[in-house]
Formats: structure tokens, C-alpha cells, sequence
């Protein structure tokens, strides 16, 4: 049965981190003393829920957990710091703060360290994700002990309606560009502008004109996508904004 630890303060732990090619200790006073932080635990670095779902909730609502008084999102798991850098980058994940807890030492003493050898992972954290203020847990939410990899508390979203839930989530924007098109760099400005994050599809190897006429039924670059919803090039970009 794990443990919900509401109320409790967090394991005093220090972690090996890696920054610049050194080894840099980090302590649990250093990340949690007189800050309010959210901190999510989860199975493995590289493994898919983590990669598709996890650590991209918490990084895209970053900056509303900032707005709504959270100072920094913490993602710890039970891997070493090589591998938490590279998952780090390969995440573009500069919204939150990777943590390794190489040895499970900080896992163990929340109570969450199990079992995964079936799946040649040996000790692994279990998913969960808590609000902490000042050192002190004051909300868990930790996935139903269930077979498998259950993934429906600890999200992003979950958290955001507990903190706050009347908070106003991003937009999602996505646009297809073009190097060097006027056009584009026009439309990623005034996005820009307005402190709205986008995802950028660069035509290319990858990213053909037959994917931008499949997906938007037009041929010309941009064509920026709102909440799913195609707004068009940069001067409908524009009208919708209203400039």
C-alpha cells in the first residue's frame, strides 16, 4: 500500500546532479526551502508515457503554474544524471528542473520505490505528483495501485484544477514555415509578442508541401493552427488578434 505523506515534511536527500560537465550536489532545503514547488515522480526517462504525456503537460503549463504562485516544477526519477541531461534535451523541457534520484534514496523514503523488474527496470518510482510549500507536502496525488502503468491523477491538468481551477490554460499554436519566408518570421513575432509559446514546422526533409496541403488545404507558408482550429497565414493571424 503506498503511503500518502499530506502534511508531511519532504526526506532530507541529496542529489548527484550534472551541470557543466561537474558533479553538483544538490540538497532537498535547496529545492524546496520557503519555495512553493510541484514535484512529479515517474518511471523512467525515455519511456512513453512519460515522454508523451508527463513531462510535456508540466512544461507546457509552466507558465500558468508561475502566474498562479509556483515557483518551480520539479521532475525526479529513479535514473542517473547522464541519462536525466539527455532526456532534459531531447524534452526541450526548460520549464521544469529534471532531478536524477540515481539510487532511489529520495523515491525510497517517499515511500514510492517498486518493483519493476518484470520489465528489466529493477527499482523504479511509482507515478505520482504532490504540491509542496516550504518543505512541506500539503497535496498528493498519487495513480491507483493497479497493474500496468496507470496515468490518471498525477497529470499536469490535475494538479492546475487543485491549485486553481479557475486558471486559464495556453493555446495551443503550431505553425508550418518556411526558411527565411517574411511571412512567417512576421507571424512567429507577433505570436511572440504576446507571450504565446508555438510549436514550428519547418518545411523540409521531414515537413513536405504534401503534408501542408494534406493538413491545411493550402499551399502557402504560414498556416498557424489554434486549439486545433486552422486561422491561415499571418494577416488572418493578425485579424485575429485584432491588429
Amino acid at each position: 500500500m503506498l503511503e500518502n505523506h499530506e502534511g508531511q515534511r519532504v526526506p532530507k536527500v541529496t542529489f548527484r546532479t550534472r551541470k557543466n560537465n561537474e558533479w553538483v550536489h544538490v540538497t532537498t532545503d535547496e529545492l524546496f526551502s520557503q519555495k512553493t514547488v510541484i514535484v512529479f515522480e515517474l518511471p523512467g526517462a525515455f519511456t512513453p508515457t512519460c515522454s508523451s504525456s508527463h513531462v510535456p503537460g508540466y512544461n507546457d503549463l509552466a507558465p500558468v503554474f508561475k502566474e498562479n504562485g509556483v515557483d518551480d516544477i520539479i521532475c525526479i526519477s529513479v535514473n542517473d544524471a547522464f541519462v536525466m541531461n539527455e532526456w532534459a534535451k531531447d524534452q526541450q523541457a526548460d520549464n521544469l528542473t529534471l532531478i536524477p534520484d540515481g539510487n532511489g534514496e529520495f523515491t525510497e523514503k517517499m515511500g514510492m520505490l517498486v518493483d519493476k523488474t518484470d520489465l528489466g527496470f529493477g527499482k523504479r518510482s511509482w507515478r505520482y505528483s504532490m504540491l509542496v510549500k516550504d518543505g512541506i507536502i500539503e497535496k498528493m496525488f498519487i495513480e491507483p495501485e493497479v497493474a500496468g502503468d496507470p496515468f490518471e491523477v498525477s497529470d499536469a491538468e490535475t494538479m492546475l484544477k487543485y491549485i486553481n481551477p479557475n486558471a486559464v490554460k495556453p493555446p495551443l499554436v503550431s505553425l508550418f514555415t518556411k526558411v527565411g519566408c517574411p511571412y512567417c518570421a512576421s507571424a512567429k513575432a507577433l505570436l511572440k509578442d504576446r507571450g504565446i509559446a508555438f510549436e514550428e514546422l519547418v518545411l523540409g526533409k521531414e515537413v513536405t508541401t504534401k503534408t501542408l496541403q494534406a493538413v491545411t488545404g493550402g499551399t502557402t507558408v504560414p498556416q498557424v493552427f489554434i486549439d486545433g482550429k486552422l486561422i491561415g497565414g499571418s494577416e488572418d493571424l493578425a485579424k485575429h488578434f485584432g491588429v
